[in-house]
Formats: structure tokens, sequence, C-alpha cells
């Protein structure tokens, strides 16, 4: 299957330009630009208590941070704001963007309607290409499920989920994450 060229192709200095004074978030892949929507308030409770469960964990010389925080993947062209990230040691700025940092050691999606597949498909991918990216946790919106992506010592991914009940271990940070404590209080019914 082909598909239709872009639209656009912009230089990442316009993309730059435009975050500096855009109320809007977007996103940068491979020259086009994206606007990102709003989340719900269901979708921000989550990624809430992710970061914080998280952050109450991590060792000193390890800082949580909140979607603000732009991340650059230079290797497939990709600047994004995930819902959360964990750098340790100090941030490493993108060469051609001063704002996006280069060296997360955990990132964080929380799934929507709109983004479920984005966010466990394309975006994961990229992500993985993150050098010294050690995981990603993928928050699903629909039911209290946490996935989490692992890079092994030898440079493999893994894949392990958690449920009610359950405890998701982060070896990267040195966190434990009760999928009961995350999702308490959350109304889910796939509408974030």
């Amino acid at each position: 299957m082909t598909f239709p060229a872009p639209l656009h192709r912009y230089p990442y200095s316009e993309y730059v330009s435009l975050e500096e004074h855009s109320p809007v978030r977007h996103e940068f892949i491979a020259g086009e630009i994206y606007a990102m929507a709003g989340g719900t308030p269901e979708h921000a409770a989550l990624a809430a208590a992710i970061l914080r469960l998280i952050g109450n964990q991590l060792p000193a010389g390890c800082r949580a941070y909140t979607s603000d925080l732009r991340v650059r993947v230079a290797a497939a062209d990709v600047t994004t704001y995930p819902d959360g990230a964990v750098v340790c040691g100090k941030v490493a700025r993108a060469a051609d963007d001063p704002l996006a940092a280069t060296n997360p050691v955990l990132l964080i999606e929380v799934t929507s309607p709109s983004t479920e597949g984005y966010d466990r498909g394309p975006k994961l991918e990229t992500y993985r290409r993150i050098v010294g990216l050690a995981a990603v946790v993928i928050v699903s919106h629909r039911e209290p499920r946490v996935a989490v992506h692992h890079r092994d010592a030898d440079g493999t991914w893994r894949v392990t989920e958690r449920g009610p009940g359950e405890v998701m271990e982060l070896p990267a940070v040195g966190a434990r994450i009760p999928v009961d404590d995350l999702y308490r209080d959350h109304e889910l019914d796939g509408a974030t």
C-alpha cells in the first residue's frame, strides 16, 4: 500500500518557532506538524496519579516531568510531549531544540480512544529509538491495566502487563506501582 505524499514539509526550525509562540502544543513527525488535542479530566487524573506514584519513589538524581516536557527523537525526526517522563541526571537537550530533552529513561503514555492505536503502535516504536530509554509505561483508559515495555540488557524489548490486585515493577527507576492505587477513584468508561 502506498501513502499520499505529505502536504507540507516544515523544517524543524519552523516547528521550534511555532512552539515558542503557540498556546497549543504540536507534535513534529518527519516534517509534518500536528496539533495535539486537549485531554479530558479523567486522562489528566490518570497521568497525575502515575507521575505521583512514580515520583515519590525515584532515587536521588532522577526527576519526574509532566506532559510539558518536550522529547526529541532525532533518529526518527520526531518530537512529542509524552504524558510523563523520568530523566536521571542532567537533562540532555536536543542540538536543534534547546527546550527538548533527548535522554529520558522512562516515558509514560495514558491512552484515550483517539490515541490508543498510535500510543501502542507508531509512537511506541519511535520511543524505542531513544538511546538510553529503559521503559515505556502505557496506562489504559479502558480498564485497570498497565503495560510496561522494558529494554533488556541485550537491547531487546519485552512487555509486562498488570491488572487489578497486581503490582507493576519498574526496575529502570526503582519504583513499584500497585495497579489498584493507580486507578483508585478513577472512572473508566472509555470516555477519556
